[in-house]
């Protein structure tokens, strides 16, 4: 069930809870229908709530691919430019431009 199907469902059943609420003649029906509407409110703004932030992670992760994107290719450009190699006298690595 997705996210705003499920909001949209716990929506609905506290707005049937409230309106069993209204038409209740006995008491405890009545408290039962009102804790009924408080307890599926709670689950509409929590899934509300989680909606939101599955967004906001979804939108922090494509910003840092991206940017990972971005590194990854800056540092293929560079390394495109420049050739490391292996210097037999020293033993070190020296760098030989292309």
């Amino acid at each position: 069930m997705a996210m705003s199907q499920s909001f949209e469902f716990y929506t609905e059943r506290a707005d049937q809870s409230a309106a069993e609420a209204g038409t209740a003649d006995l008491a405890n029906v009545r408290e039962r229908a009102l804790r009924s509407e408080k307890t599926w409110r709670g689950l509409a703004a929590q899934a509300k709530k989680t909606l939101a932030e599955r967004v906001k992670t979804e939108v922090a992760r494509t910003e840092r691919r991206a940017a990972e994107a971005e590194q990854a290719a800056a540092l293929a450009e560079d390394e495109s430019r420049e050739c490391l190699y292996l210097d037999g006298r020293t033993g070190a690595f020296a760098e030989r431009s292309s």
